[in-house]
């Protein structure tokens, strides 16, 4: 377990009770990756653990548009966020829907032959307002790139870069291998709306979402996020939202200067702005720097996951040109235990 996890050592998946094992149980009938590294590393957290996979399942997996479709808009999410981690996912997920050819073009980075599938890639790397998809596809389709862009920045901060054991996903018949035992579980049809009596918080659904399941899932993840601000003052939370908000989106933030402090200055402001802007570049001493007593493991998930929640919704006034909504409202407390401030 430890090689795959940076910075947490979270226990084995059958170890699991309570909701945190309900997830896991839905996670391996309905994604088919029992034990999947980027929810187990939020085992610390069950309203992140429970809100992450209901927006991924209720965008991704269920729903009538393409899985295909979806697959590489989330693959080209997980290229602009530069998380191989996610790209290999991605690129055995296609396998396991039988499109090897274009499982491979996508992994390598390169532009698909199909027009629909080049421009759904685009997409997925910019998400902007040009959507090429019927209007009715709207909550899966952008549900899927924002559940991406939150879960490519809790992996990169939190996982290592291999996605199977010992890095065997480099080898492209490994790779095929992978997906074809997957083949199975992706051609279910799934029904909506399974994963929402999981949830142990609550938010507003956003307008982009309809009536979808999508919506009170992002609604819910939204609000377990922002809990992550309450390890900061208030001065610093403001610090941190302003500093995303101003992002063009795209620009990693600079490791010196450009509004990116010192870890001697105000360590938990400098790992939330590099889980929302540049997570690959979180560094051991960066950690080290802020994980101190009390602050625990479930501390750091959260602070990553404010970080990241901040860069998503960056992502969604662009896209939708909704305003950020702020530290939302969790159903059970709106502190996290302990309440560590800097």
């Amino acid at each position: 377990m430890t090689r795959t996890y940076r910075y947490t050592t979270p226990a084995p998946p059958k170890a699991a009770t309570g909701v945190t094992a309900e997830v896991f149980a839905q996670l391996s009938t309905d994604f088919g990756f029992e034990g999947a590294p980027a929810f187990v590393v939020l085992t610390a957290s069950p309203p992140l653990l429970t809100g992450t996979w209901a927006v991924l399942r209720e965008s991704l997996l269920a729903g009538s548009a393409s899985r295909v479709d979806k697959e590489v808009v989330a693959a080209g999410v997980s290229l602009a966020n530069r998380c191989p981690f996610c790209v290999d996912a991605h690129t055995v997920l296609l396998h396991a829907t039988g499109e090897h050819g274009l499982a491979e073009t996508v992994g390598r980075g390169e532009e698909p032959a199909d027009p629909r599938h080049r421009r759904l890639l685009a997409w997925g790397k910019r998400m902007d307002e040009e959507r090429p998809f019927a209007a009715q596809h709207t909550p899966e389709f952008i549900g899927t790139g924002l559940a991406f862009h939150f879960i490519n920045r809790i992996v990169s901060a939190l996982l290592t870069e291999d996605m199977l054991p010992g890095g065997v996903q480099k080898y492209r018949a490994l790779r095929s291998m992978a997906g074809r035992t997957l083949s199975r579980t992706v051609r279910r049809e799934l029904p909506p709306g399974d994963s929402l009596r999981l949830l142990e918080t609550a938010g507003p659904a956003p307008a982009w979402a309809g009536d979808s399941p999508v919506g009170p899932a992002f609604g819910a993840l939204r609000t377990a996020a922002h809990m992550g601000a309450g390890l900061l003052s208030d001065e610093d939370a403001a610090y941190v939202r302003r500093t995303v908000a101003a992002w063009d989106g795209v620009s990693p933030l600079p490791l010196s200067g450009g509004g990116l402090p010192g870890r001697d200055e105000r360590p938990g402001v400098r790992l939330a702005l590099l889980a929302a802007l540049a997570p690959y570049r979180i560094t051991d001493e960066d950690v080290a720097a802020w994980l101190v007593p009390p602050r625990s493991e479930h501390c750091l998930v959260h602070l990553i996951a404010f970080g990241a929640i901040c860069a998503v919704e960056r992502v969604e006034s662009a896209l939708t040109g909704a305003a950020p909504h702020g530290d939302g409202a969790p159903v059970r407390g709106d502190r996290l235990s302990p309440p560590a401030r800097e």
